[in-house]
């Protein structure tokens, strides 16, 4: 039952993300701390950073092969030179096919 854990922790996040955003918004003007405000969103990229690192190096609990790490690696090297998005997915899927097809898993 992992989808259902998985499900169940993308819900608390939409959950716990609405509900800073309508803090900060509604509630007679209410707004965080500065001190959060200013730590949360470096917080946030460092969290998308590491969600991003572990599902490029890891297919469950193994390591998802070189083909995948060079794909990823590619595809930030394209949105580095600000690629469009449609270019960033389709050089890394064509990347990581081709290395797939050499052998380099």
């Amino acid at each position: 039952m992992p989808e259902v854990d998985l499900v169940l922790a993308v819900l608390v996040l939409a959950a716990g993300t609405y509900a800073i955003r309508l803090g900060g918004v509604g509630f007679g003007g209410f707004r965080l701390a500065l001190r959060l405000e200013q730590w949360s969103e470096p917080a946030v990229v460092v969290l998308l950073a590491s969600v991003a690192t572990t599902s490029a190096l890891y297919e469950g609990s193994d390591f998802a092969g070189w083909a995948r790490v060079v794909g990823v690696a590619v595809a930030a090297l394209a949105a580095a030179v600000r690629a469009p998005l449609v270019a960033v997915v389709v050089v890394a899927a064509g990347v990581t096919a081709c290395l797939r097809a050499l052998g380099v898993h």
